[in-house]
Parts: C-alpha cells; structure tokens; sequence
C-alpha cells in the first residue's frame, strides 16, 4: 500500500512540475492594487504580497519563472537583468 501511495504522490509531482514555466518580456503595466505585472506580450502574472512593486517600471527588462495555479500565472520566481551590461 506504501508503494501504492508513494507512486500516486510522484505522479502528483509530475503533474504539478508540467504547470510551471519560464518567460521574458518588458513590463507593459504594473497594477498595484491586483498584485498584477502586464509584460509586452499581453500576459499578465499574479505577484505576491512580499514582492517590491516600487522596484518595477515599464519598459524593464524582467525573466519571470510562474506556475499556473487556479488558471493564474503566479510568479514564482523574477529577475531583472543588468541593463548596463546589455548596453
């Protein structure tokens, strides 16, 4: 039985693992009220409560890692990159 729920447990892992995913844009839009980031793509990512909305600017550069949870993109993961050394 212990093999049994194990397996179903990894499954679940799995499956959860196949949601996630990695992108990068310029940020369009930052709504700070939703907890929302808009990159130029059009696709909006659901921000959490901790995250620096002050530090994030239209027109920035951002690598954003999300898992899709409740049908919402929600970030996960964010990196700006260096923008002085793409220069």
């Amino acid at each position: 039985m212990r093999i049994l729920i194990g397996a179903a447990a990894a499954a679940l892992l799995i499956s959860t693992a196949a949601f996630a995913g990695q992108t990068e844009g310029l940020i369009k839009k930052v709504d700070k009220d939703a907890l929302t980031l808009t990159l130029d793509d059009g696709k909006s990512y659901k921000l959490n409560a901790e995250t620096d909305l002050d530090a994030l600017k239209p027109g920035m550069d951002i690598v954003i890692a999300y898992d899709v949870t409740n049908g919402e993109n929600v970030v996960t993961d964010m990196q700006l990159p260096d923008s002085e050394s793409a220069e």
